[in-house]
């Protein structure tokens, strides 16, 4: 029997806490400092307050004032946070982690430096705890599953990735169950690469939607699928575009980590939501500032991360300007309150 650390209480990490338990393998869920109503939910037996289903009852719960006992001793130790909470999680990595124990990553997003270099989260976990790094295994969770049908206990297909494949075929060995199915794959850059920029397209996927209201073609017999394909196809082009850039295999947006994460991101959720008030007229601005405010768009934070990095690419001579024009389009949305006016022509290596 192994251990299992899930570091943050959110949906995710807590809905991975299922095929572990099912396996029975111990599982220890430690709340950050934001998780306290979570923990206080499975701690008395009630349904996890994100997700609305009752955790497994062995699941050993943890606050975060706790975290060192419940990391203590663990063979794997989950990095469940938002995107938003990597630099706090790296300062407590850092605190608590220690040399032989598998770190497995679900955190999903991609950090810039000042000249416009795009890092992956593991990396940026593995330079924030310095010389440990190299004495523990670095692995991710990549796919499309949506939290809530985990919990259920319905149908996943997802990949682990790291660059140890003894540790992937380990850990691959600690989740698979007949509802969660588990590849494996040694191509990290490409899979979190892929994972990272979905987010971005999804928030396109929601332009439709809102376009078909302020039209008034919501009631009418025919949508705009073929509109929402054509965003689909280009941010597919895009996704591989971004793996080729940052070394990864291109090949890997063809699968579960690439295009099968995007059409599950795309079909529902915040980032398309804020996408639909967009598509109705409503300037980014005033859907961050007041119809969306306070909701975690990790979608349009990606987007002004990615966008940002590529305008300084490009500044430098590294990228042409004619590279990414979906992505460096949204960025114009999310970051100037631009209009609705999609490039098309400038889309699939331009119109000849």
């Amino acid at each position: 029997m192994s251990t299992i650390a899930v570091f943050g209480a959110g949906v995710m990490a807590s809905a991975l806490t299922n095929p572990v338990r099912d396996n029975g393998h111990q599982v220890r869920l430690i709340g950050t400092h934001l998780d306290d109503d979570i923990i206080d939910a499975v701690q008395a037996g009630r349904p996890h307050p994100g997700l609305q289903v009752e955790l497994d009852p062995g699941v050993q719960p943890y606050h975060f004032a706790q975290a060192e006992a419940g990391l203590a001793g663990a063979d794997v130790v989950m990095v469940g946070v938002n995107s938003f909470g990597v630099d706090w999680m790296g300062h407590q990595l850092v605190r608590h982690l220690r040399p032989g124990q598998r770190v497995l990553i679900v955190t999903k997003g991609l950090r810039a430096d000042a000249a416009g270099q795009l890092s992956i989260f593991p990396e940026v976990l593995r330079q924030a705890v310095g010389q440990l790094a190299d004495q523990v295994t670095w692995s991710a969770i990549v796919g499309p599953c949506i939290a809530g049908e985990l919990a259920c206990r319905r149908p996943s297909c997802v990949v682990f990735t790291g660059q140890d494949q003894a540790s992937l075929d380990l850990l691959a060995g600690l989740y698979r169950t007949d509802y969660y199915h588990v590849w494996t794959s040694t191509d990290l850059v490409g899979h979190e690469v892929g994972a990272a920029t979905k987010n971005i397209f999804a928030f396109a996927q929601g332009f439709a939607q809102g376009l078909l209201q302020a039209r008034g073609w919501a009631d009418g017999p025919h949508r705009m699928h073929n509109y929402s394909a054509a965003l689909f196809a280009q941010g597919s082009r895009e996704i591989h575009d971004f793996i080729r850039l940052l070394g990864g295999d291109p090949a890997t947006a063809d699968g579960l980590g690439g295009v099968g994460d995007m059409y599950v991101t795309s079909v529902g959720g915040r980032n398309v939501r804020a996408g639909a008030l967009v598509g109705a007229g409503v300037p980014f601005s005033e859907v961050r500032d007041q119809r969306l405010r306070g909701v975690t768009l990790e979608g349009v934070a990606a987007i002004g991360v990615v966008g940002q990095a590529l305008e300084r690419l490009t500044a430098a001579g590294q990228l042409s300007s004619q590279a990414f024009p979906l992505t460096r389009f949204l960025y114009r949305v999310v970051s100037q309150d631009a209009p609705l006016d999609v490039p098309w022509s400038s889309f699939f290596g331009g119109q000849a």
